[in-house]
């Protein structure tokens, strides 16, 4: 009897959410697609490598001598001291290079807001209109922070729209308004997260907790509309939680 040819196997789907990925692919990733825009970037690792190296096993150097234990230990610390300023350089040149890729896009603002760190809570597109004007909320230490990107004509009527309906149910909150881009007034993408963290403390943590319990009604009102998504790092999330600077 004739044997029944067997089922063509499924090709595997390359996985582009940063958030399922291994540490490894993550950065290889990033590396890739940052290369396309900082094509000195391997340059910049290697040089940034040997110098610090050179650093590193100059200090053991002249600290343990040149016996064998020193020889062993400035090669050990200059590996070290490499490495690490290899990867301070690759997290800000990446970055630099993100910031480039999102700039011009929809959604790039939004994007960009994941890379605040942990005690910020961002809800992107409470607001918007037909033509991808879009209004994103961020919700920390300064209180309620409405980031509104698209022309800024029409993003002036959204912007006090949302204000308005934030006011009714955080009257007591502070509410900020920033405008994405690189006009009088507005902030530039890649200053964006930093504006934002320099408005200062004006909200304890327990109150954050309840005006995020009041925001909850407000949201169930609102249609939800996703953002665009593409390959990584448009989510900036697995460069931030593994190649930010120490």
């Amino acid at each position: 009897m004739a044997k029944e040819p067997k089922a063509p196997k499924t090709p595997k789907v390359k996985e582009t959410d940063p958030t399922k990925m291994s540490r490894r692919r993550q950065i290889i990733e990033t590396y890739r697609m940052s290369k396309e825009h900082d094509k000195r970037l391997g340059l910049w690792m290697l040089g940034t490598f040997l110098v610090f190296g050179a650093v590193g096993f100059g200090l053991a150097f002249l600290a343990f001598g040149g016996s064998t234990f020193g020889i062993i230990v400035a090669v050990l610390l200059a590996i070290l001291m490499g490495f690490l300023g290899m990867m301070v350089v690759f997290s800000r040149r990446a970055q630099r290079a993100a910031y480039h890729r999102l700039e011009g896009r929809v959604g790039g603002g939004a994007q960009a807001l994941t890379m605040l760190r942990r005690g910020w809570n961002t809800e992107q597109m409470v607001g918007f209109t037909k033509q991808q004007d879009m209004v994103h909320r961020v919700v920390g230490p300064p209180g309620i922070v409405l980031v509104g990107e698209g022309n800024p004509n029409r993003l002036r009527a959204l912007m006090i729209s949302e204000r308005k309906k934030h006011e009714r149910v955080a009257f007591e909150t502070p509410i900020h308004e920033v405008v994405v881009g690189s006009g009088d007034g507005q902030v530039p993408l890649p200053q964006l997260v930093k504006h934002i963290q320099k408005l200062g403390r004006q909200v304890k943590p327990a109150e954050i907790t309840d005006v995020l319990a009041r925001l909850k009604a407000l949201d169930a009102q609102r249609p939800r509309v996703p953002l665009p998504r593409g390959p990584v790092p448009t989510s900036m999330k697995g460069m931030r939680g593994n190649l930010r600077g120490r």
